[in-house]
């Protein structure tokens, strides 16, 4: 598998059961400028104990459309508004 992210494919990621058990699309993805972690979500409202680790290889074969996002810098958010949209990047501001 191509990997663009500077991460490997066996990085540690965030995302939520909704995506994994429901296959409900991600259609927000965050890195977080204070860790590089990564984190992949939907629109439900989450707690702490919805979310999983997962690596990052498995979060792109759920959807491969990630790809586009791996150069989005520290900091950086994007949404869509369903999985057949294209990806909105909002750098840090």
């Amino acid at each position: 598998m191509k990997n663009n992210f500077a991460e490997s494919l066996n990085t540690a990621v965030f995302t939520t059961k909704y995506i994994l058990e429901k296959n409900l699309p991600i259609l927000y993805v965050y890195h977080y400028e204070e860790d590089g972690a990564w984190q992949f979500s939907g629109e439900e409202e989450c707690t702490d104990s919805d979310y999983r680790i997962i690596s990052l290889e498995e979060m792109i074969n759920i959807d491969k459309s990630i790809l586009e996002l791996a150069e989005l810098p520290l900091g950086g958010k994007a949404y869509r508004e369903n999985k057949d949209s294209n990806w909105i990047v909002k750098d840090k501001s």
